[in-house]
């Protein structure tokens, strides 16, 4: 038994042969970047990324969001989606039967460019650049995980690509699953007010962002950057490429080598 994917955004109107009221409908914003989610937790989105920006643009069908609920793919009358270890061990684990099912539910729904994901902490981990590329494609989808994990066999029968949010471990993928689709959804054209607002962040060129100021222009003894208040755009230009690189290298020199590097070829 499958059940209907739950998708948050705007409707948009499409040819039925039976009124909206007498069928199951999962809306469809045609060229709408999509989020598929498939979880144990359904309930657990759209959550923050309902609000502000990314919530406008959800609103306004700028991107939309499916969720797939795992345990309406369960076996037997409980509806089970786990077991234990194969060898034994501690927790449980999802069933590839239950996973699959789930997978294919939602692929049928997918269209051009969508990554198979599954949130792991042993995949590779998550960047700007992942972001990036999700957000040129058509959309992505997302197997959250939960106790020990899922089935190997799924992972290899789907080729699913395995990516982390960073070197720790949750209790589940869905956290993980928000922030990725965050990150991928604010680069999508018309999302930021201000498209320079992605062009000049942290980890856009390979460095870390420059500091930033605002008013009043003295704060408790602390005053902005006399060339930010100078007007000299060229200047500021130059001051802020300073301060980025000096940031980096002393925070992260693990991006000022590969910055450096690129910057050599």
């Amino acid at each position: 038994m499958t059940g209907t994917p739950k998708s948050h955004g705007r409707i948009s109107a499409r040819p039925m042969l039976q009124p909206r009221e007498l069928i199951t409908d999962t809306p469809d914003l045609a060229g709408s970047w999509t989020a598929q989610i498939i979880t144990l937790f359904p309930q657990a989105f759209p959550g923050v990324l309902g609000e502000s920006l990314t919530g406008r643009a959800l609103q306004d069908g700028l991107w939309q969001l499916q969720t797939y609920d795992l345990r309406s793919h369960g076996i037997g009358k409980h509806r089970n989606v786990d077991d234990t270890p194969a060898g034994g061990g501690a927790g449980m684990v999802l069933r590839p039967d239950v996973v699959a099912s789930a997978i294919a539910e939602a692929r049928a729904g997918a269209r051009g460019i969508m990554p198979l994901v599954y949130l792991s902490p042993r995949g590779r981990r998550f960047d700007q650049a992942m972001a990036r590329n999700w957000a040129r494609g058509d959309g992505v989808t997302l197997l959250c995980g939960r106790f020990e994990g899922v089935d190997e066999r799924v992972l290899q029968h789907f080729a699913i690509q395995e990516v982390s949010l960073g070197d720790f471990v949750l209790t589940g993928g869905e956290i993980a699953a928000q922030a990725m689709i965050d990150a991928a959804v604010r680069l999508l054209p018309g999302v930021l007010g201000n498209a320079e607002s992605a062009v000049e962040e942290s980890h856009s060129n390979g460095l870390l962002e420059h500091p930033q100021y605002t008013k009043p222009a003295d704060w408790l003894g602390h005053p902005v950057p006399d060339v930010l208040m100078s007007g000299n755009h060229a200047k500021i230009a130059v001051w802020r490429r300073a301060q980025a690189e000096r940031i980096t290298q002393e925070r992260r020199p693990d991006l000022w080598a590969a910055y450096t590097a690129k910057q050599q070829k």
